[in-house]
């Protein structure tokens, strides 16, 4: 199995955009001395966010690290002029050593909608034409093609070629089967947000993926599942790290009654229990990921890359936990065949 960190930037504690941007860049640097795979950069347009930027985030995270992959999570595609989107991550490519990784989605949000002129009812379309004519661009050297929502190409060669023919695609799903036909379609990996219900909704995806990756006449043995996490929080016995995130939960129930929201997970142990997160022992925390893996088959997870209201010893101390107790014995049960 594979660690991810990802962030999609949240901007809610006082600090200035300079430091909450500087902040993520330096939690990379973390993760790659940590030993994690990964580390990705959401994209959202609005509020509480920060992370309208990810190539330009990720360039930076690129000139401070050597190894660790570098992931989108993700490039909301509906939202972008796909020749544009090709151009910045095709440079990213090249800056980082081909070690550009992408996770595309539709995004969501009806004020970054708004922002940029897509409708519910154009969204799943833009994205699915977005994504065709991006593939192509990073295949071919000279493109002729027109869709609907941008102006056709002629003969259009776009610059710079990439380093890596093809870059792998990732396509993020979250409640929806639009997302899932695309990735089986053209035989993607598939990741699954998996972070604000219970398991069954998101294991009915996968497995809606598997079948159709099958009706399209791939491989079923190279099929490969990405999953995310709610929540992560390890210490050496389940008591401390609930009552370390006890007051980290609190604050996100008050987020969701400020937006109107009513929580799925009303307590930190029903969060801890039913949810996706990572939150207890190491132990507890293995045989967790065991139990969602003989659900979902994934062979790649993410955890919450930002401190939330861990102090910076916190978080490093439970990333530490992290690879010194958790990551090995994952890697070991569960081989990384296709990631």
């Amino acid at each position: 199995m594979k660690f991810l960190g990802i962030t999609l930037i949240t901007h809610l504690d006082g600090s200035t955009p300079t430091e909450r941007l500087r902040e993520v860049v330096d939690t990379a640097v973390l993760f790659e001395e940590l030993g994690f795979d990964g580390f990705g950069v959401g994209e959202r347009h609005e509020r509480p966010f920060i992370s309208s930027s990810p190539p330009v985030v990720l360039s930076n995270i690129a000139a401070r690290t050597r190894d660790i992959r570098l992931f989108t999570a993700v490039t909301t595609l509906s939202l972008l002029d796909p020749v544009r989107a090709y151009e910045d991550y095709a440079t990213l490519d090249h800056l980082s050593g081909g070690r550009l990784e992408l996770i595309i989605g539709k995004g969501n949000g009806a004020a970054q909608r708004e922002l940029f002129s897509v409708t519910p009812d154009d969204q799943w379309e833009r994205n699915r034409e977005g994504y065709e004519l991006f593939r192509r661009l990073w295949r071919e050297d000279r493109v002729t093609w027109s869709g609907k929502y941008r102006p056709p190409l002629q003969d259009a060669e776009v610059l710079p070629r990439p380093l890596q023919r093809p870059v792998r695609v990732w396509h993020g799903s979250a409640t929806s089967k639009e997302s899932v036909e695309l990735a089986a379609k053209y035989g993607d990996p598939l990741f699954s947000a998996n972070v604000t219900n219970p398991i069954e909704p998101y294991a009915e995806l996968v497995d809606h993926y598997r079948e159709r990756w099958a009706h399209y006449g791939h491989d079923p043995v190279r099929a490969l599942v990405g999953a995310g996490t709610a929540a992560f929080y390890a210490a050496e016995n389940s008591q401390d790290a609930i009552e370390t995130y006890r007051p980290i939960f609190t604050e996100r129930l008050k987020l969701f009654e400020r937006a109107g929201l009513d929580p799925v997970f009303p307590t930190v142990e029903d969060f801890a229990e039913r949810s996706s997160a990572l939150i207890g022992s190491p132990q507890q925390i293995i045989d967790k990921v065991l139990r969602y893996h003989k659900r979902f088959g994934h062979e790649v997870i993410h955890i919450p890359a930002d401190r939330e209201g861990l102090t910076e010893a916190q978080h490093r101390r439970t990333l530490e936990l992290f690879q010194s107790e958790i990551a090995p014995v994952l890697r070991d049960e569960i081989p990384a065949v296709n990631a």
